[in-house]
């Protein structure tokens, strides 16, 4: 039987976004290498765990990652051996040593039905807001460009949403380029407040923090509302 499917069986799967940057945000992702091997590592433990990558980017000094796991109790087991990987690979390159990120990865559940798509925009707007392109899906280390182009990165899983955007796959990927030019205020505060979980109110009912990471609750636990 899959671990998640053990005794105190969760109620459902969790979506987080996920952040982490480099210890005083100097580089660790410099050249097209470093880039490819990290999206290897995603790769790996996408194979390993199950869980499903539906947004990311990889900046020069950090990343962010949209994923669904079925098990959230596993987010911190899979988080921290993506980052050892990754560290290991750097100092081995790199001939280095020392703590690579910056103390431990940030990671926010997100409302699969309401908000997933908004937090992807967020996500990949990043290059643009760093002033890194012009255009968020002239940025060849994210997402953008699977559902502005089609691109197929071998790491992407579909956002269901994205199917709503048209009735061709044409027309879904120029929605998807209008909708990556538009920003939100109100979802930077949302996604910018990490840790801090996004969600209507029936969505943070489920939710319990336990060992400082939010999961849904267990079958019949009550909790006080976030």
């Amino acid at each position: 039987m899959p671990y998640y499917a053990r005794k105190h069986q969760l109620e459902s799967s969790l979506t987080y976004h996920v952040l982490n940057r480099s210890n005083s945000r100097v580089p660790i992702f410099i050249d097209a290498e470093n880039f490819e091997y990290f999206k290897d590592v995603l790769a790996r433990y996408k194979a390993r765990y199950g869980f499903r990558l539906y947004h990311w980017v990889i900046m020069s000094n950090h990343y962010h990652l949209l994923l669904e796991i079925q098990d959230p109790r596993l987010i911190s087991k899979i988080m921290a051996g993506i980052n050892k990987a990754y560290s290991y690979y750097y100092h081995k390159i790199n001939e280095t040593s020392g703590y690579l990120w910056q103390g431990r990865f940030k990671m926010q559940p997100v409302q699969k039905e309401d908000y997933m798509i908004a937090c992807g925009r967020y996500i990949e707007q990043n290059p643009l807001k760093a002033g890194v392109v012009r255009k968020a899906e002239d940025y060849p280390h994210s997402s953008a460009r699977h559902y502005c182009f089609g691109t197929e990165d071998g790491i992407t899983d579909g956002d269901s949403h994205y199917l709503d955007m048209g009735h061709s796959d044409n027309d879904r990927q120029r929605a998807y380029r209008d909708f990556l030019k538009d920003f939100d205020k109100e979802d930077e505060v949302y996604f910018e407040q990490m840790e801090k979980p996004v969600g209507y109110q029936a969505f943070l009912d489920r939710l319990v923090k336990e060992k400082g990471r939010f999961i849904p609750r267990r079958k019949g636990r009550i909790r006080a509302r976030i």
